[in-house]
């Protein structure tokens, strides 16, 4: 392509696909158009992962042949006029009219409509910075809702009154948002404010917060975006940290919102690329002082949200399960919003080893947790000190002096070696096994030598069942 034009940062098999299917379209006497995302993104200079090509002219069937004799596809969306070329992430489709029939994301009645013009056919995109298609042959924008603009000017707007037809749209705003720092217009908010998630898929709408967190930049511009228009009620475990009062001395970025907010910028500034650590880890950013509404109390020494990781770590479980049905990752989120308070905690007893590996029991993943207390420490709007220790750095670098840093220590002593010692198996292991651990944890059992010496010990003394407190 000459230098003039725009310039797609993909992968070059993918450009060469997507141009072979352009210029089949053309000899045919139809036009095709790059759009959406990868336009959007070749404007803003940045990768282009997926490539989405509208074709104009030519009927569903003309281009489904021409397409089967040059590539393999994947006719999984063809009812809906979309053609996945098989192992690149290329989708051709064709124009399509959309009418609402129903309630939920997917209760729309869609025909394709080949001859419609690119105008009539971007009137049913979300925003305007969507609306932009591109001809790679003739090196042309077009650009009728002035997406273009919108885009230089930082601004995230609506495209047409069908914006309001599928509500997920607000949330695709919170991240796009997020994801390229905009700012929303207000007709956009007002829109937005008219507008509730009816019966949508949970799944749908996790998909945009997870959207949000693995490719947000200012997440917390964001998370502003769901509160100005009025959807943050839908999320009561979020809209309680607005107002929500915190000791100045040790907040004085302000209340639970805005040092959750601060927190979560924090943890994008130091993502590490792997999309499951994020991922949980972000939510339990998201997620860590849920608790404080309910335990917030105003004593004479100050403000106080006594024990709120533990009753946060199952309102984080509501909020979650609303959402998603994965339960590892839930459990995961839970358990270090539980434990988001003993890295500062056991930094500041000085404790020993055992206390970091009851805590990797605790957690599996001590370094995530180092990195939620991280981000907890950003959102507070405080500067490090030059050359302080940080309760994470500390935590994170026992935890791999230990072993400990991604996994909780693997037991010594399990069942085969009981059996080895002519025991055979049973109730009885359960108590004999959990002894063993517990002496691992408290650093009396370092070798299967000595854990089996006190095996043999709890054998002559077997270990009495707990009172229950």
């Amino acid at each position: 392509m000459p230098a003039a034009s725009l310039e797609f940062a993909a992968q070059p098999a993918v450009l060469r696909a997507a141009l072979d299917v352009c210029q089949c379209i053309a000899q045919a006497g139809g036009c095709a158009h790059f759009v959406g995302g990868c336009v959007r993104d070749a404007l803003r200079r940045q990768p282009v992962s997926d490539v989405d090509i509208e074709v104009f002219g030519l009927p569903a069937a003309q281009v489904r042949r021409m397409l089967e004799a040059q590539f393999p596809l994947d006719l999984v969306g063809a009812s809906f006029g979309v053609i996945k070329l098989r192992g690149l992430p290329i989708d051709v489709a064709l124009p399509r009219s959309e009418s609402k029939r129903g309630l939920g994301h997917k209760a729309f009645d869609i025909v394709s409509h080949p001859f419609l013009s690119f105008a009539e056919a971007a009137a049913r995109r979300d925003f305007t910075i969507n609306a932009i298609a591109y001809n790679p042959l003739t090196q042309q924008l077009v650009d009728p809702f002035h997406g273009v603009d919108d885009l230089q000017a930082k601004i995230l707007r609506h495209v047409s009154d069908k914006f309001g037809e599928d509500p997920l749209r607000v949330l695709r705003g919170m991240q796009f948002i997020a994801r390229f720092e905009l700012d929303a217009a207000p007709e956009t908010i007002a829109v937005c404010r008219a507008m509730t998630p009816e019966t949508l898929a949970a799944e749908r709408m996790f998909q945009e917060w997870r959207t949000l967190l693995l490719k947000g930049v200012d997440i917390a511009r964001g998370l502003a975006f769901l509160r100005d228009t009025g959807w943050v009620q839908y999320y009561p475990e979020l809209a309680a940290l607005i107002g929500c009062p915190q000791d100045p001395r040790w907040h004085p970025e302000g209340d639970v919102w805005t040092h959750t907010l601060l927190s979560l910028n924090a943890f994008a500034a130091g993502r590490t690329g792997h999309d499951w650590d994020d991922l949980i880890v972000g939510l339990a950013v998201l997620c860590h002082d849920f608790g404080k509404p309910a335990t917030t109390v105003h004593e004479p020494g100050g403000i106080r949200s006594f024990r709120h990781e533990l009753s946060g770590a199952e309102l984080a479980r509501q909020f979650l399960l609303r959402m998603t049905n994965q339960h590892d990752l839930i459990e995961r989120v839970c358990a270090l919003v539980a434990a988001h308070m003993r890295p500062q905690e056991l930094y500041q007893q000085h404790a020993g080893d055992s206390a970091i590996r009851r805590l990797a029991r605790q957690v599996q993943r001590i370094d995530w947790l180092a990195r939620v207390d991280r981000a907890d420490r950003l959102g507070r709007g405080l500067p490090p000190r030059a050359g302080e220790e940080t309760a994470d750095a500390w935590l994170l670098a026992r935890a791999r002096a230990l072993d400990v840093q991604a996994a909780a220590p693997k037991p010594i002593v399990m069942g085969r070696h009981l059996q080895a010692l002519g025991l055979s198996p049973g109730p009885h292991f359960g108590p004999l096994l959990a002894a063993c651990y517990e002496a691992q944890l408290d650093g009396a059992i370092t070798t299967l030598e000595e854990g089996l010496a006190f095996a043999r010990t709890l054998l002559r003394t077997p270990p009495q069942p707990s009172s229950g407190g």
